[in-house]
C-alpha cells in the first residue's frame, strides 16, 4: 500500500480534514470522497487501522457478529467465522481503504497536537508535528476507545518486572512459564487471558468488579456459506438486518425488569456450567443488573479460571517489589504484570487539544462532562463534528452509529456548500433542551442503576450512553436541520 507522508514547506489548505483513521474516519473519507469534497485525513500513526491495528494481544476479537461489524455500502462476504477475529478485521480495513481510493488523501504520522478555531478566517488551524494545516471543516474521528488507562497503585515504580498494556501488548516477552499478573476483567482481558493461561506458570487476576459474561455464538463460517453471500449479496444484507434486529431486541429487552432478569439468568447458569467451587461462583458472580456495565461474551473465560494455575483475588491496592497486593491482604509474587485495565471513555483525552469560540480547550468547557448535540455538534465549535461523541454508545454495531452520523455530518457539509455558509454552530437553547431531555430518559435506565463503570463521568453523570434505539438514533441523524442551529452566511 502507498503509505503518504508529510513533508510541510507550507500551510496545507482543505475544506475538510479528518482526524483519525480508524473505522469512522475511513468511512468519512470515502462519504466525502464520493460527494466530491476536497478533503485531507491525518493519522497519528504509520498506517490505518485504528483500534484494530493497536490491539493485537492473543485472541483478541470483536463481541459484535462480523456481517454487522462492517459497512453496509462494503460487505465482505469472505468473513471466516460469525465473531472475525483482529487480523481479519485489519485486514478488511486495509482492503475496504484500497478499493475506495483513500489512501491517496491520507497522510500519515500526522498527530494532531492542537485543534484552533480562527473567528477571523472562519477556519481550523490544525496543527500537528509536523504540519500546519487550515479546513472549513474537521471531522474528529479519533474513536472512544483510543488511550490506554494504566491504573495509579502505590509502589507501582518499585516493580521490577515487565509489565505492559493489553492495547500495548509486548510480543518480544515470552510469557511460558512465568508468573503473571492480570489486572482488570474486562472485555480484553477475557479474550487474551484464556489464550495466555496454558503458557505460564501461575496466573493471578486483579478484579475489582466480576463483569457480566454471556456464552458466545461462535462459529466458522463455511467456504459454501461464503460462497454464497458473494454470489446473492442480499443473503448476506438479510442476515446483518437480521442481527441488527436481534441487538435492538436485546437492548429493549434490557429496559424490562422481566427480561432483564432473563439474560441475568443466562449469565448465573453460564458461571455455574464452568465453575464448581462455590467459593470461586461467589467471586465471579456480580452483585449488580446485567447490562449496568458493558456485558461481555466468552465461552473461555470461566473455564481458564477455573484450571488449577489460576486463582482470582479482589483489586490490586499497592506494589511491593515484585510483590502485589490485594484488598484483602493477599501477597502475590509475580514476574509480569498486563493491564487490561481498558480505555478512557467518559472524558475524550482529543478535547485537551480543541479550542473553540471562548478560547478555552474543550475539556475546560466540558468541566468533566461532555455534551453535544445529538452527539456530534458542540456549542464551542462551529464547523466541528464528533464521531462517537458524548452520549451515542448503546449495545449494537459500531457501524450504526457511524453511518448514522456520517449520513448527518454529510448532510451539513452539502447544505453550507450549496447554500453559501460560512460557518455552522449548535443553537444553545436547542442543544439545552436536547442534553435535559437526554438526562432525564438516561434516569430509568439500567446503565444508571447504580454500578461503578465507565459510562458515568467524574461529575456522576452518565454522558456515554444513548437511552434510546438506534432506529430513533438513525431518524434524529437522519436530516441535519439548520433551524437547529446559528448559520452565518458567506460574505
Amino acid at each position: 500500500m502507498n503509505q503518504i507522508k508529510e513533508n510541510c514547506a507550507a500551510v496545507n489548505h482543505h475544506e475538510t480534514i479528518i482526524v483519525g483513521g480508524g473505522f469512522a474516519g475511513i468511512g468519512a473519507a470515502i462519504k466525502l470522497g464520493l460527494a466530491g469534497v476536497d478533503y485531507l485525513l491525518l493519522e497519528k500513526s504509520h498506517e490505518l487501522g485504528g483500534v484494530w491495528r493497536d490491539n493485537t494481544y492473543p485472541d483478541c476479537g470483536c463481541d459484535v457478529p462480523s456481517a454487522l461489524y462492517s459497512y453496509s455500502f462494503a460487505p465482505n462476504p469472505k468473513w471466516q467465522r460469525i465473531f472475525a477475529k483482529q487480523e481479519e478485521i485489519k485486514q478488511y480495513t486495509l482492503d475496504t481503504v484500497k478499493k475506495f481510493a483513500v489512501m491517496e488523501r491520507v497522510r500519515i504520522n500526522q498527530e494532531l497536537m492542537a485543534a484552533t478555531w480562527s473567528e477571523s478566517e472562519k477556519l481550523w488551524h490544525l496543527q500537528t508535528n509536523t504540519c500546519l494545516y487550515k479546513a472549513k471543516f474537521v471531522i474528529m474521528a479519533c474513536g472512544p476507545m483510543h488511550v490506554p488507562i494504566t491504573p495509579n497503585v502505590k509502589g507501582l515504580d518499585t516493580f521490577s518486572g515487565t509489565q505492559f498494556h493489553s492495547a500495548r501488548w509486548n510480543h518480544d516477552y515470552d510469557l511460558s512459564h512465568k508468573r503473571v499478573a492480570v489486572i482488570g476483567s474486562g472485555a480484553s482481558a477475557i479474550q487474551f487471558l484464556p489464550a495466555i493461561q496454558s503458557k505460564v506458570k501461575n496466573l493471578t487476576l486483579f478484579q475489582r468488579t466480576p463483569p457480566w459474561v454471556l456464552p458466545k455464538l461462535d462459529m466458522e463460517i463455511p467456504q459454501k456459506w461464503q460462497q454464497r453471500f458473494a454470489r446473492y449479496p442480499f443473503i448476506q444484507s438479510l442476515f446483518r438486518k437480521f442481527l441488527y434486529l436481534q441487538f435492538e431486541l436485546f437492548n429493549s429487552s434490557l429496559k424490562k425488569p422481566r427480561l432483564a432478569k432473563r439474560i441475568q439468568a443466562v449469565g448465573v447458569k453460564h458461571i455455574r456450567r464452568s465453575i464448581k467451587d462455590e467459593g470461586l461462583r461467589a467471586k465471579l458472580t456480580p452483585n449488580f443488573k446485567v447490562g449496568c456495565k458493558r456485558i461481555l461474551l466468552s465461552n473461555k473465560w470461566y473455564k481458564a479460571l477455573a484450571k488449577p494455575n489460576v486463582q482470582v483475588v479482589p483489586g490490586v491496592v499497592e506494589v511491593q517489589g515484585n510483590r502485589l497486593i490485594a484488598s484483602d491482604g493477599t501477597r502475590v509474587e509475580v514476574d509480569a504484570i498486563i493491564f487490561g485495565t481498558g480505555f478512557e471513555v467518559a472524558n475524550p483525552p482529543i478535547a485537551q487539544r480543541i479550542t473553540g469560540l471562548s478560547g478555552k480547550p474543550l475539556n475546560d468547557v466540558w468541566q468533566g462532562s461532555p455534551d453535544a448535540y445529538l452527539g456530534t455538534m458542540t456549542q464551542d465549535c462551529p464547523n466541528m463534528f464528533l464521531t462517537f461523541g458524548p452520549n451515542l454508545y448503546t449495545f449494537s454495531s459500531a457501524f450504526v452509529i457511524i453511518e448514522a452520523q456520517l449520513k448527518y455530518i454529510m448532510d451539513a457539509i452539502n447544505k453550507t456548500r450549496n447554500q453559501k455558509i460560512a460557518t455552522i454552530k449548535v443553537d444553545t437553547t436547542k442543544s439545552a433542551g436536547y442534553n435535559q431531555e437526554l438526562q432525564s430518559s438516561l434516569k430509568s435506565t439500567v446503565w444508571n442503576s447504580g454500578c461503578s463503570s465507565y459510562f458515568i463521568d467524574q461529575n456522576g453523570l452518565n454522558s456515554t450512553n444513548w437511552p434510546w434505539t438506534t432506529f430513533y438514533m438513525r431518524k434524529r441523524l437522519s436530516r441535519f436541520k439548520l433551524s437547529d442551529h446559528i448559520v452565518e452566511k458567506q460574505l
